[in-house]
């Protein structure tokens, strides 16, 4: 089957792709990107990972940028991943002064994507 006057896509795009995925934390606000991490091939994010290596990124990016920012308040939008919601970080949050907004429970009725 031809598409858009193409021959037909590959199954694979390249062979071995699949285990060379990473993952990137990248961790933004209004003036641009605060924080990006890699995570480390072969290896899980953790609570302990996300306390120590992204949000330590985070907080020295809002001290830099305090200083420019007529505000000092900061807030957290999170999903309900177990990093976010484990007890290291919600206590290093707190410690940091930043605030965590309360993730919206899914629900079928509020799925804007079935309109």
């Amino acid at each position: 089957m031809l598409v858009d006057g193409q021959v037909d896509r590959p199954a694979m795009l390249r062979p071995g792709f699949q285990s060379r995925k990473r993952m990137f934390t990248v961790l933004f606000n209004y003036r641009g990107s605060l924080a990006v991490d890699i995570l480390p091939q072969d290896t899980t994010m953790t609570a302990t990972y996300y306390v120590q290596d992204v949000l330590s990124q985070v907080k020295s990016a809002i001290n830099d940028q305090r200083s420019k920012v007529s505000t000092s308040k900061t807030v957290f939008l999170h999903d309900n991943a177990g990093p976010h919601k484990a007890r290291a970080t919600t206590q290093s949050l707190r410690e940091l002064g930043i605030q965590v907004l309360p993730h919206p429970a899914y629900s079928p009725d509020w799925a804007p994507w079935d309109f």
